[in-house]
């Protein structure tokens, strides 16, 4: 009677999956990218109309692969009296808040009304824009990068 061949037995170890590394704060503070785009100079009729309103574009770009949480806020003032003297004060028009979702590589474009009371050089880069990654456990948003300061001069006719 032959004894049954003996067979060497491999084990296997399974390849550790790896642990999805955790973003770092300025991974996820680099989530989204924005510019504004809008007239450099603006001219207006303050005799014929007290408020002068301008067409904004926010042009929101998803930088990862991910989908992404974004809430945009307008509300935002700058805090600085440096700020208000140099650029003065301005308001945007309609809704102040949005909450939307974008996909890996989305870009969305935001129309907005900037309202102007008199002329002058203003700052339109005040949208403050924080993202999350859907998956993501977190109570806050990321505050992301802000852009360089966004000039429009707005002159009486």
């Amino acid at each position: 009677q032959e004894l049954p061949e003996t067979v060497l037995l491999k084990f296997f170890r399974p390849e550790s999956t790896p642990v999805p590394a955790r973003p770092t704060p300025e991974q996820l503070s680099n989530l989204i990218k924005t510019s504004l785009h809008y007239p450099e100079s603006f001219n207006h009729s303050f005799h014929q109309k007290s408020l002068c309103l301008v067409p904004v574009t926010l042009l929101l770009s998803n930088c990862s692969q991910a989908v992404v949480d974004v809430m945009i806020d307008l509300r935002h003032k700058p805090t600085s009296s440096e700020a208000l003297e140099v650029h003065g004060s301005f308001t945007w028009l309609g809704q102040t808040q949005y909450k939307l979702q974008l996909k890996g590589q989305e870009v969305y474009s935001l129309q907005l009304k900037a309202c102007f009371v008199h002329t002058g050089v203003y700052n339109l880069g005040t949208p403050r824009v924080f993202a999350k990654l859907v998956d993501q456990v977190t109570l806050f948003e990321t505050s992301q990068q802000n852009s360089m300061p966004a000039l429009i001069i707005i002159n009486n006719i």
